[in-house]
């Protein structure tokens, strides 16, 4: 079963006080929405974000309700067969959209980069793993690189700085869209932290793994975002803004955390990631 958000459902994104966004019928790519695990059980307001923003490029947005994780715990702990199993599900699940955006650097780069290698090349998992990679892309750059959007009367008047996620720079190229969008959100002006793309420390199962390595990563992240004076800590990726929010939080640190899409779509004016609602 798949949820169709679009021209049907703009009263139910009234009722949730985010604005209506008429779709015309040019250039309207049918866009399914890969959650991500994290977003859904923790931070939904990044999916109605993710939502409003590539409803206001035009896209015809669908969740597909079956979706599951992507894999990318099982890859990283070097399940090869769970990973294959998850991936052929996914595979089959998203194959049919025109584009599947994920609000996710870690998990766009599984699907993207990942899912291609763990099939034997010429065989038709491998072709249809390929296909799928190359319409897959990262929320903020499939805005900015493909959909050529920037935001139009979104206002925030704070100091902010950005942290490159590892998979997001360095297995897709994210880097400069992010800062490109936020730059024409009014009011809102970006300072550059020390070591922007050093590593949080989370890698999702690293930091269980490894906790005294991935607390002394995180430290210095966290003195390196202070230090920036800014108050607000952007990120595209959630698991990387829980840990950071979390080690600020405990230091007594007021900067607050938010998902670029938050602040793109005008959403920012809500509880902060690891504040109570």
């Amino acid at each position: 079963m798949t949820t169709v958000v679009g021209q049907t459902k703009n009263i139910a994104l009234k009722a949730r006080g985010r604005k209506s966004v008429s779709i015309t019928a040019i250039d309207t790519p049918r866009v399914g929405l890969f959650v991500t695990c994290l977003v859904d059980t923790m931070r939904p307001r990044i999916g109605f974000a993710a939502i409003a923003l590539l409803e206001a490029t035009g896209c015809v947005v669908e969740i597909p309700e079956r979706q599951t994780c992507c894999g990318q715990p099982a890859l990283n702990s070097g399940d090869h067969g769970g990973t294959v199993a998850v991936a052929q599900q996914t595979i089959a699940l998203l194959e049919e959209y025109d584009h599947v955006v994920i609000p996710s650097g870690s998990c766009a780069s599984t699907i993207r980069v990942h899912y291609p290698e763990l099939f034997p090349q010429g065989s038709l998992w491998h072709s249809r793993a390929v296909a799928l990679a190359g319409k897959t892309f990262e929320l903020i750059s499939y805005l900015a690189d493909i959909r050529h959007w920037t935001p139009d009367r979104v206002a925030l008047a704070a100091q902010a700085t950005y942290h490159d996620s590892c998979s997001g720079l360095r297995d897709l190229g994210i880097k400069t869209q992010p800062r490109r969008l936020l730059a024409r959100v009014e009011g809102l002006s970006i300072i550059e932290m020390d070591e922007a793309e050093t590593c949080c420390g989370f890698g999702g199962t690293f930091c269980v793994k490894y906790p005294s390595i991935s607390n002394a990563i995180v430290d210095e992240k966290a003195s390196n975002v202070t230090a920036s004076g800014a108050a607000l800590l952007l990120g595209g990726d959630l698991g990387c803004l829980m840990n950071m929010a979390g080690k600020l939080h405990r230091g007594g640190s007021p900067v607050r955390a938010f998902h670029a899409a938050e602040v793109l779509a005008g959403m920012a004016d809500g509880p902060a990631i690891g504040e109570e609602a």
